[in-house]
């Protein structure tokens, strides 16, 4: 850890520091000062007795396993004080409410909802089309995935916070905040211009998660998705950006796409966490997009889009497309739904004043069918031959 730095003006940061300062461990003792927990095969938390050496902890066999113990809302300052006892941070970029509740229940620290969504669930090429409007519309489904648990980040996209005043974002930050129900927000860039904008953010009340090394939003400028901090000089920029958004008041910092020994670098200079995507091990924490990192779609124009430095959790790509497979399979076979999957029924007396009902006007209903029928199959035969004069249907149909 670096000596003193020069400034810190954000009130997220201070009290964080002066708590984590003052709970530092003692050193050569490992003992449970609260609650630990762990995992069994089946994904079930079983916690142990509170001050007891790890070593001793072991779990009842003579009652049933308690309830699961609910997660503690993650803070910022509980984010700061992890980094100064040199715990590692979890963070996991997602979209939606189901996405919310499978990171809840993992004990993710933070939960991003990123402005990529443009393209893993939009479809574009480019973080930049997404708008305010539609980072607020996943925020709010996120929250009600994750209302306790992990830290809740929401992107500033595109447009939202790049002016000369800043009032501008901070009008749109605190739509994120009180319309999206987002903890933080998350802003790109580290230039000057970009820091007086955080601490404009920051002192209207609302915590700031900075972002340096590739900046998506910026690819107009720096020509595509490319690895950032390759050379002495820009390795330099990016450690002073840093320096700038930690001065600006911002919480922690994402690095993305940068070498390992850049990202250590800055690290060690920070007394904020830094969060590492492409940025090597040394980071104080990591994250990756959950359907990346699930390998949630498998198919080429997703591919394209998946970086070197993502590694894959789960292939649930697959999965999803045999389920997908088998599902249009039993359909067409006339296998499902079958009398399991079809519950619902009729007393034998109302079947039978069903079947009389049907019986009153089985003729006119026969007449209109054939009609109908016949319709159909003029325009049937239209399309079979079409302008240009073709006898195929175009899926085999004689």
């Amino acid at each position: 850890m670096s000596g003193p730095i020069r400034h810190l003006s954000s009130p997220f940061i201070g009290a964080a520091l002066v708590v984590a300062r003052r709970s530092r461990p003692i050193a050569g003792v490992r003992v449970l000062q609260q609650h630990v927990v762990t995992r069994c095969s089946t994904g079930c938390h079983h916690p142990y007795s509170t001050s007891t050496p790890i070593s001793s902890a072991q779990p009842s066999t003579a009652t049933p396993a308690p309830a699961p113990p609910q997660m503690k809302k993650v803070t910022v300052p509980s984010l700061v004080s992890k980094k100064r006892h040199g715990r590692k941070i979890s963070m996991i970029t997602a979209y939606d409410y189901p996405s919310a509740l499978h990171v809840t229940r993992a004990s993710i620290d933070i939960l991003l909802v990123g402005d990529s969504c443009a393209m893993v669930e939009l479809g574009y090429d480019t973080t930049q089309p997404m708008t305010l409007d539609q980072m607020i519309h996943h925020c709010m489904a996120v929250k009600r995935g994750a209302s306790d648990g992990p830290l809740l980040v929401g992107d500033m996209p595109l447009g939202t916070y790049e002016f000369d005043d800043t009032d501008v974002a901070l009008r749109n930050a605190y739509r994120l905040v009180k319309e999206g129900g987002m903890d933080a927000v998350k802003l790109e860039g580290g230039s000057e211009l970009r820091a007086t904008t955080v601490r404009k953010v920051v002192e209207g009340g609302i915590a700031v998660m900075g972002h340096v090394g590739l900046t998506p939003q910026a690819i107009s400028v720096i020509g595509g998705f490319r690895a950032q901090g390759r050379t002495a000089v820009r390795a330099r920029q990016l450690l002073d950006e840093a320096l700038r958004l930690q001065e600006a008041g911002a919480f922690a910092i994402v690095l993305e796409c940068i070498p390992a020994n850049v990202a250590r670098a800055i690290t060690e200079t920070l007394e904020i966490p830094t969060i590492g995507i492409g940025a090597g091990g040394d980071t104080s924490g990591q994250v990756l997009v959950y359907h990346d990192m699930l390998g949630m779609t498998s198919h080429p124009h997703h591919k394209q889009f998946v970086p070197k430095f993502c590694k894959s959790y789960g292939k649930l790509g697959h999965a999803i497309i045999e389920a997908l497979e088998e599902f249009r399979a039993d359909v067409e076979g006339g296998t499902f739904p079958g009398s399991e999957y079809s519950p619902y029924k009729m007393s034998e007396e109302e079947r039978v004043a069903f079947d009389a009902l049907l019986a009153r006007d089985a003729e006119e209903r026969q007449r209109i069918h054939d009609e109908t029928a016949a319709k159909i199959d003029e325009s049937d035969e239209y399309e079979k031959l079409s302008l240009y004069g073709s006898n195929d249907g175009g899926d085999g149909a004689k």
